[in-house]
C-alpha cells in the first residue's frame, strides 16, 4: 500500500492518525475493556464453560472438558484454553474468562481498519473499526463465554491473508490463513474450514485466480493445518471412546457413543439437521432472524440500504476489475489516476473488487446457512465484521463522492443524510420511552434485585439467549434509573447532533458522532446489565454459602446444573467437590442437557439424585444446601416440608439449608 501522508490522513478522516487511534482506545477501553469487571459469571452456558476452564486449569488436562465433574465433550478446546491460562495468570474470575472475548474484539477492529483501508481509503478503514467497536449485536454477544469473537477474528484474518497472499506473493501469507483456519477449527469445529471454504473457492473461480494454487502452498499447508488442528481432535477420541454397545443415537447408561462419533456426528451433522440428542436448542422466527441483523449491526445498520442500492446500480458491472486482465484501458488509469501511479491505482482496484466479492460471498453464505439450521441469536456473529467492512467502504465513498469506475459518485450523499434523520426520529422514539418509563417507576424504591420486577413471560421456552429481555416491565426501571436517563440523554442528543454535521457537510465528524453515540449508549447499556446480576447470576448464593458454611457441606441444585453454574463455579474451591444435580443420570428425555452425555459414562460422578435420595441425605451428615430457580420451588418446599430453613432468595432463585445456624 503506497504511504500517505499525514495532510492526506487528516484529509481522508478528518482527524491526525493518533487522533484516530486515541478515539477507537477510548471506545474500546469504555465499551468493551471496562466491562470485564461485572457483572459476575451468568448461570447457564458462561459459568458452565468457565467451569471447563477452570478443570483444565487446575489438573492440566489439556484434552477432556469437564463440567461439574462430567464429561463435556460437544466443544473444541482453543477459548478453554485461553481462558485456563488466564485463570493462571489473574485468577479465577470474570475478568479473566471473558478476557479473550475482548481480545478478539479488538482483534476485529484491527483487521477491519487494516483491511477497509487498504480497500477503500483510511477513511473507510476508521469507520470500520468504530463499527467493530460501537455495533450492538457485538457488544450484545461478547457479555458472556461464547467462541463466536474469537470465531470470527481467525476466520477474518485468514480470509485477509487469503487476499493478500495473492496480491503480494508472499509465501508467509498463505502459511499464516492455514495457521488461522487450524485455530479457528479449534475454536468452532468443522464450521470454521466450511465458511472459509464457501468463501474462497467461488473467488478463485470467478478471478482466475485457481490457475496460480500452487501459491496456497497446498500440500506443505495442509499439513500445517494439520499439525495444529488434528492432534487434539486423535487425542481427544483415544481418552473418550465408546462405552459399551451403543445403538442409535440415544445414548444408554454404560452404552454410549465416545468423542468422534458425538463431536462430528452429533455437534455437526445433526445439530445442522436438527436432529441433534438432546434437543436443547431453538430456532429463531424466519422474520425475526433477518430483522434481527438490523438490530446487531445498529447503528451502521442505518447504511446497508446504501450498500444494497451500490450493489445493485452496478449489477452489469460486478465481474469488471475481478480477473487480471479485465478492466479499463491505460488511458482511462492515466486519467482518472492522476494523483498516483497506475500500477499501485488498478492493483487498489483490483483489491476492492476481490474484497467486496470475498466479503459479500462469504456474509451470505453464513446467513444463508444458518437459516437453514438450527440457529441462535449470536450464530451469525462471524459474518457482522465483515458486512461493517462492507457498510464502510460505501459510507465512505458516498461520503467523499466517489465510487463509479469514471470517479462520478454513485450515490447522493442525501442516502447518508436520510439514514441519520432516521437515526435522529428513533433517537428521539427511544429517549421518550425511556423516559416514559422513568416517570411512571418515579415514585417506586430503588429495588437492587431487580428480577423481583420482571415478568416470566417465557419467550422461546428461554432457549434463545435474549429471552430475558422480553421480561421487562414498567417497574424495573425503578431499578434502571441511572442507565436509563444516560440512554435517554445520549439518544436525544447524539443523532441530532450527527444529523446537523451531516446537514454542514462535515461528514467525517458526523459518522464519527454516530459512532461516539453508540458507544456511549453501550456504556449505559452495560450499566443496565449489571443491575440484572441478581437474575442473571447466583454468586450472591455462592457468597453466603462460603460466609456460613464449611468446606464439608454438600450443594445440591434441584434441576439441571445449569441452573446454578455460577455457583458451582464460584464455590469451587471453597467446597472441593462437584454440586449434586437433582435430576435422572442419561436421560433419555434429553433433561441435563448439558451433562446427559457426559453422564451415560459408567465412571460419572454419582451427583445425580432422585427425590427419595434427597429426602435419605437431608438432614444428616454435614450441613447440606439445595438451590431451586421458581418453576422448581414448589416442588422442594412439597418433598422437604418442615425441613427447610429459608437462607437466600434472589430475583426467581430460593437457597435453603437443612439446619438452623
Amino acid at each position: 500500500m503506497n504511504r500517505v501522508s499525514d495532510t492526506q490522513m487528516r484529509a481522508s478522516i478528518g482527524n491526525s492518525p493518533v487522533a484516530a487511534w486515541v478515539l477507537l482506545a477510548l471506545i474500546f477501553l469504555s465499551v468493551q475493556f471496562a466491562s470485564l469487571f461485572t457483572p459476575p459469571l451468568l448461570d447457564d452456558v458462561d459459568a458452565s464453560h468457565a467451569q471447563a476452564a477452570q478443570h483444565m486449569a487446575e489438573t492440566g488436562n489439556l484434552v477432556t472438558l469437564y463440567v461439574n465433574g462430567v464429561r463435556y465433550l460437544e466443544k473444541p478446546p482453543l477459548p478453554y484454553w485461553l481462558a485456563a491460562g488466564f485463570f493462571k495468570v489473574f485468577g479465577q474470575n470474570v475478568f479473566a474468562a471473558h478476557l479473550s472475548n475482548a481480545i478478539a474484539v479488538l482483534g476485529c477492529a484491527w483487521l477491519a481498519w487494516l483491511w477497509a483501508g487498504r480497500a477503500w481509503g483510511k477513511r473507510a478503514g476508521y469507520y470500520a473499526a468504530l463499527g467493530v467497536l460501537t455495533s450492538i449485536g457485538i457488544f450484545l454477544f461478547t457479555r458472556f463465554s461464547i467462541p463466536e469473537a474469537l470465531l470470527s477474528f481467525l476466520l477474518m484474518f485468514a480470509l485477509y491473508s487469503f487476499i493478500r497472499g495473492f496480491e503480494s506473493h508472499r509465501p508467509m501469507r498463505f502459511y499464516g490463513m492455514w495457521a488461522a483456519l487450524a485455530l479457528a477449527t479449534l475454536t468452532k469445529g468443522l464450521i470454521a474450514p466450511v465458511f472459509f471454504v464457501a468463501a474462497a473457492v467461488p473467488l478463485l473461480l470467478m478471478s482466475g485466480l485457481w490457475r496460480r494454487w500452487r501459491d496456497l502452498k497446498p500440500f506443505t499447508g495442509a499439513l500445517l493445518f494439520l499439525l495444529i488442528a488434528a492432534p487434539w481432535h486423535v487425542l481427544a477420541g483415544l481418552a473418550n471412546p465408546d462405552q459399551g454397545h451403543p445403538v442409535g443415537n440415544h445414548p444408554a447408561p454404560g452404552n454410549v457413543h465416545g468423542f468422534w462419533y458425538f463431536y462430528f456426528l452429533n455437534e455437526h451433522v445433526f445439530r445442522f439437521l436438527g436432529t441433534r440428542f438432546p434437543h436443547d436448542y431453538n430456532r429463531m422466527p424466519v422474520i425475526w432472524y433477518w430483522l434481527a441483523h438490523l438490530v446487531w449491526l445498529f447503528p451502521w445498520s442505518l447504511f446497508l440500504p446504501a450498500l444494497v442500492v451500490v450493489a445493485w446500480r452496478t449489477r452489469h458491472n460486478w465481474m469488471q476489475h475481478l480477473r487480471r486482465d479485465a478492466g479499463q484501458t491505460v488511458d482511462f488509469y492515466l486519467d482518472y489516476a492522476a494523483r498516483e501511479d497506475v500500477a499501485s491505482y488498478v492493483a487498489r482496484l483490483k483489491f476492492r473488487v476481490r474484497t467486496a466479492w470475498l466479503l459479500g460471498i462469504y456474509s451470505a453464505f453464513i446467513l444463508l446457512f444458518f437459516s437453514l439450521s438450527t440457529n441462535q441469536e449470536y450464530y451469525t456473529f462471524p459474518a457482522w465484521p465483515a458486512l461493517l467492512i462492507l457498510i464502510a467502504g460505501i459510507a465512505s465513498e458516498t461520503e467523499k463522492q466517489r465510487g463509479a469506475a469514471d470517479g462520478k459518485p454513485l450515490l447522493s450523499t442525501r442516502w447518508l443524510t436520510g439514514a441519520q434523520t432516521v437515526f435522529a426520529l428513533a433517537g428521539v422514539a427511544a429517549a421518550a420511552g425511556l423516559a416514559w418509563g422513568l416517570w411512571e417507576s418515579r415514585s417506586l424504591p430503588f429495588v437492587p434485585d431487580i428480577g423481583t420486577l420482571l415478568a416470566h413471560r417465557d419467550v422461546g421456552n428461554y432457549t434463545l439467549s435474549m429471552s430475558h429481555f422480553f421480561d421487562l416491565t414498567g417497574p424495573s426501571f425503578a431499578a434502571l434509573r441511572l442507565p436509563a436517563v444516560l440512554a435517554a440523554v445520549t439518544l436525544l442528543v447524539g443523532p441530532a447532533v450527527s444529523l446537523i454535521l451531516r446537514l454542514r457537510r462535515n461528514h467525517v465528524a458526523a459518522t464519527t458522532a454516530l459512532a461516539v453515540t453508540s458507544a456511549v449508549f453501550l456504556v449505559a447499556a452495560h450499566l443496565a446489565f449489571a443491575r440484572f446480576d441478581p437474575m442473571l447470576s447466583s454468586k450472591q448464593v455462592a457468597d453466603v454459602i462460603e460466609a456460613k458454611g464449611t468446606p464439608a457441606d454438600s450443594f445440591i441444585i434441584y434441576g439441571d446444573q445449569s441452573d446454578a453454574s455460577s455457583v458451582v463455579f464460584y464455590t469451587h474451591d471453597f467446597l472441593h467437590k462437584p454440586a449434586y444435580v437433582v435430576m435422572p443420570p442419561c436421560s433419555p428425555q434429553g433433561e441435563g442437557s448439558s451433562l446427559v452425555w457426559g453422564s451415560c459414562w459408567p465412571d460419572a460422578p454419582k451427583i445425580f439424585l432422585d427425590d427419595t435420595q434427597v429426602l435419605q441425605m437431608w438432614g444428616t451428615g454435614e450441613r447440606k444446601w439445595i438451590f431451586a430457580q421458581d418453576a422448581n420451588q414448589p416442588k422442594v418446599e412439597q418433598l422437604l416440608q418442615g425441613k427447610l430453613y429459608p437462607v437466600k432468595t434472589i430475583a426467581d432463585k430460593e437457597l435453603w439449608t437443612d439446619r438452623p445456624f
